[in-house]
């Protein structure tokens, strides 16, 4: 039977370690051959606090140049966001990346995620260069027109998160709230990260200057 979902029979015959597994798909046809497609299945325990991160406009400057930019080799990311966020993975946080980009993006996506390397927070070049930490990826399953569609032109992209965020909190079978914080650019992640629990004085607006700031507090 063919399902978007594992079971969890299907789950247990994997042998997954805690942590990130990487799985990969192969097709085998006359014409082409073997082709193959690479992922990730991140195996966390029930105890496990998420930060969760928008993408467009939070760890890059700009929701459209941001999507852009790297296609044409330009660096749109905001300065020290590796920084910050490898820091709050060292604290036992887990960081799941939310984009309302589509589905055809993921390579693309994982691609600029996997690639960011930054010097510290204050730009010193003699420092060693900094990743972010991994965790999830999670896209819209919409075409590529659509997605950005939603995302830029009519500026919804709440409908997407608010759906998956509600998913993943449903695959944590206790009254617990997991959602910790939630990294955004808009008042439309905000009204996303609400809507799993988090409270409103963890959720954290990122403008293009890279300033930080939330109900109470701004941090430069």
């Amino acid at each position: 039977k063919k399902t978007l979902r594992p079971t969890s029979d299907h789950l247990k015959a994997m042998n997954l370690q805690p942590g990130v597994n990487t799985i990969t798909f192969s097709v085998t046809s006359l014409l082409q051959g073997t082709q193959e497609v690479s992922s990730s299945i991140f195996l966390w325990d029930r105890f496990t606090k998420i930060v969760v991160s928008d993408i467009d406009g939070t760890i890059t400057k700009s929701d459209v140049f941001g999507q852009i930019a790297p296609i044409i080799g330009r660096d749109w990311t905001q300065p020290g966001v590796a920084q910050l966020f490898t820091n709050i993975g060292k604290n036992g946080y887990r960081i799941v990346y939310l984009t309302s980009r589509a589905i055809g993006q993921a390579g693309l996506t994982r691609g600029f995620i996997t690639g960011i390397k930054q010097g510290d927070i204050e730009g010193m070049s003699d420092t060693p260069k900094i990743s972010l930490p991994p965790g999830p990826i999670m896209l819209s399953p919409n075409r590529l027109l659509t997605s950005f569609n939603r995302e830029v032109i009519r500026r919804t992209p709440e409908e997407f998160k608010i759906a998956c965020l509600k998913d993943i909190k449903s695959l944590f079978h206790h009254a617990e709230d997991h959602f910790y914080a939630g990294f955004g650019n808009r008042h439309t992640d905000a009204i996303a990260y609400r809507s799993v629990g988090i409270p409103e004085g963890k959720v954290f607006t990122i403008n293009p200057a890279g300033v930080i700031s939330n109900a109470n507090n701004t941090y430069r």
